[in-house]
């Protein structure tokens, strides 16, 4: 049986349990993924470790097993740029093609307060997904990296 769970600024998970998610997310994105470091920061900028707008982390468990992960932040803005970013989301690769991304996302996107922005690889195929859910691509993205 699925069960979920949201993590949130009231409701965090414990040192081991987010150091468990943080592996997860490391392991499962692949070469879509982040630095641990990094991966880490996302999660704490949504439960407001730091000063940040939140967000939430929300997991699908079987059996107490992780499943699947979705970290969300909020943007702090509204109307002009959504009101959320989808910072990560990854099914186990043993449960791929079983549902588990689009049921994660289903209830992600109900659970979000406005609009949702993400960013994906041309190449990515969770992009039929986001499609599937009604992401569209209005824009082209362009990014200036500059030299620290």
């Amino acid at each position: 049986m699925l069960h979920t769970i949201i993590f949130d600024e009231q409701n965090k998970p414990g040192e081991q349990e987010k150091q468990e998610l943080v592996d997860f997310l490391h392991d499962q994105l692949e070469q879509y993924g982040d630095p641990k470091n990094q991966i880490e920061r996302a999660i704490d900028y949504s439960l407001k470790e730091f000063d940040s707008f939140g967000g939430f982390v929300m997991l699908l468990k079987q059996e107490e097993q992780l499943r699947a992960a979705v970290v969300i932040n909020r943007t702090g803005m509204d109307g002009y740029i959504p009101e959320n970013i989808l910072v990560y989301i990854a099914v186990d690769r043993n449960n791929r093609g079983e549902g588990l991304g689009r049921k994660l996302m289903t209830q992600a996107i109900a659970h979000a307060d406005g609009d949702i922005a993400l960013h994906v690889e041309a190449n990515n195929p969770a992009k039929r997904l986001y499609e599937r859910l009604g992401f569209t691509n209005p824009y082209l993205e362009m990014r200036l990296k500059k030299n620290k």
